[in-house]
């Protein structure tokens, strides 16, 4: 008996994935291309399955690569097992690390908030500090994997699009 044919947007109703990701999972290689019947993609049961496990892995943080070699582990197998695990404790250890990097912002933010509490100057504080205050990238950039810079701070992590709103302040 044939399995029954799942479209693209039953598929991602039952997985809670958009259809726009279904078919970017499909161009970069993680969900393979599907039959089509006319026009139309047409899904099976494996695809429901394989695009759960992408969905919980991404849920979970796992990077497009991670979940990729993931992916190719689940075949089975005790070395498939013991290499699962090597790459879930890496991403752990990131994880790890970007909670540290997060608590540090946190300490940074509710200090200058503080500052904030102490009445109404001619100057914000916080305001002040976020043009003024070298300490705020000091107290940042202290990291605990002993990189000298925070990523987060990176002009590198700013979006093209961000950078391009941003005004020419001189000196500042």
């Amino acid at each position: 008996m044939a399995e029954r044919a799942i479209s693209i947007g039953t598929l991602s109703a039952w997985t809670g994935s958009k259809v726009e990701t279904v078919r970017y999972y499909e161009r970069i290689g993680l969900m393979p291309e599907p039959p089509r019947r006319g026009r139309y993609r047409s899904y099976d049961a494996q695809a429901v399955t394989r695009l759960g496990f992408i969905r919980r892995a991404r849920d979970l943080g796992f990077t497009l690569n991670e979940t990729r070699e993931l992916l190719a582990l689940s075949t089975g197998g005790s070395r498939a097992c013991r290499d699962a695990r090597a790459v879930a404790a890496s991403h752990l250890q990131d994880v790890r690390s970007r909670i540290a990097d997060l608590r540090r912002i946190e300490r940074v933010l509710a200090e200058r908030l503080r500052a904030c509490d102490f009445g109404h100057p001619p100057v914000c504080p916080l305001i002040d500090s976020l043009f003024n205050d070298a300490g705020i990238a000091s107290d940042l950039t202290t990291r605990t994997r002993g990189s000298a810079s925070n990523p987060m701070l990176s002009p590198s992590r700013a979006r093209p699009a961000d950078q391009a709103r941003l005004p020419n302040l001189g000196g500042r």
